[in-house]
């Protein structure tokens, strides 16, 4: 065992974040208290990014019409993700896919603008600004999950029409709405297990050892 390692209570906390956070729909409205958003904010702030250059920028939507116009905008996107789905097009607009408008709070996470003038990690993989971003909400989901809120990742939406509705500027870009809040209960398991949309793989699965395709003993 490391000298640096938690201890056996701090691991097992860590490791119960990471295997009971849930992509949650299903929200009992309530209010995230000012002081337990803050630090989830500061959570997310600390994630690791390439080159240090913390690409994320968050917004807070605090008024209720640009709330519903939001909401618009993802029923928008879920009908036409629905039609391209074709036969699994009925059973798509079954599921229960946002909370946006059922959530204590609503964070809108984006890329920054000027992006390109960070070269540092990003000359060959310029994606890694998303990655970034990624590590970010990750942070806060985990958080949130420790606090005893649910969050969801809501990616149903047209990015710019909701950088017009958010006045974001030129060179930024939405990649998420996060619902955060209170619930009534965490899934079982993810919503789309429960629901018979998809199955998860196992890790052995998806595990290589020196080439890919090739599994180690």
């Amino acid at each position: 065992m490391s000298e640096h390692a938690f201890s056996p209570e701090e691991r097992a906390a860590v490791y119960r974040a990471i295997a009971e956070r849930r992509d949650m729909r299903h929200f009992s409205g309530g209010e995230v208290p000012a002081e337990v958003l803050a630090r989830l904010l500061e959570a997310a702030h600390h994630a690791p990014s390439v080159g240090l250059m913390q690409p994320w920028r968050f917004v807070r939507v605090s008024a209720p019409q640009l709330r519903e116009s939001i909401h618009a905008l993802v029923e928008a996107e879920r009908v036409r993700t629905a039609e391209a789905l074709g036969k699994r097009s009925d059973e798509f607009m079954r599921l229960k896919v946002e909370g946006i408008r059922d959530c204590a709070e609503l964070l809108a996470v984006a890329l920054m603008e000027g992006r390109d003038a960070h070269v540092f990690g990003r000359r060959t993989l310029p994606e890694m600004d998303m990655a970034s971003v990624a590590c970010a909400i990750q942070n806060l989901w985990l958080a949130a999950r420790a606090e005893g809120l649910g969050l969801g990742w809501v990616s149903l939406f047209d990015p710019e029409a909701l950088a017009a509705l958010l006045d974001m500027p030129v060179g930024s870009k939405p990649v998420a709405l996060l619902c955060l809040g209170p619930v009534e209960a965490f899934y079982e398991k993810p919503m789309l297990v429960q629901e018979g949309w998809a199955k998860p793989r196992p890790l052995s699965e998806l595990l290589f050892e020196n080439r890919w395709g090739i599994q180690g003993d």
